[in-house]
């Protein structure tokens, strides 16, 4: 999942571009207005592949996720999209102010640059809210349905043989479910991880 390594960028470059507009609107120095809308092009490439790289993550873990969270996660997607067509027009509107020599619609794509960047902090935010708040505990979740399910068959089943298998069953699901999870987010497989260790 290349989305949590890239989403970075989506987050700081703005804030560097933002950094160099206001120092071109300080200055107004026709390098600092190069500079400042190639840092606004980066920015916006970096904000259209992190919604790229987000639109693939999504479909991987939306079953794994509550009803809250599925909402939560497409009301991310849509912001996403919004940003990178933001950014886009940003980058474009700073860099026509940049060849045409008009201060103005530089200032402009500066000011929109502002509450880009404002907004992809609450992106940010909301992002992490899915992975810790919906995300990390649906692994539990899913184990704590496979457990309560084992444990009504277990109640239904007369012989004490039928029962450990009912609860191995349930040992082979919750397996299941974390190498699925594991795999989500990339992680080893924790036998793989202790056969390391040794």
């Amino acid at each position: 999942m290349l989305h949590p390594a890239t989403v970075h960028f989506a987050m700081v470059l703005p804030v560097v571009a933002t950094v160099f507009g206001l120092i071109y609107l300080v200055k107004r120095d026709e390098l600092m207005s190069k500079i400042s809308s190639r840092a606004t092009l980066i920015a916006a490439l970096a904000m259209i592949g992190v919604w790229y790289t987000g639109n693939q993550a999504g479909p991987e873990i939306y079953d794994y996720l509550s009803e809250a969270g599925k909402h939560e996660l497409m009301e991310h997607k849509a912001l996403g999209l919004y940003l990178a067509i933001a950014m886009a027009v940003i980058a474009v509107l700073k860099l026509a102010g940049c060849l045409m020599k008009k201060f103005i619609i530089e200032a402009v794509a500066i000011v929109l640059l502002l509450g880009a960047t404002a907004v992809t902090f609450a992106q940010g935010k909301d992002g992490g809210e899915i992975v810790y708040n919906y995300g990390m505990p649906f692994k539990a979740y899913m184990i704590e349905d496979s457990l309560k399910d084992a444990y009504n068959d277990a109640e239904e089943a007369e012989e004490d043989e039928a029962k450990v298998e009912i609860y191995e069953d349930a040992l082979d699901d919750i397996s299941m479910i974390s190498q699925k999870v594991d795999e989500i987010y990339g992680n080893e497989p924790a036998q793989e991880e202790s056969e390391e260790e040794e």
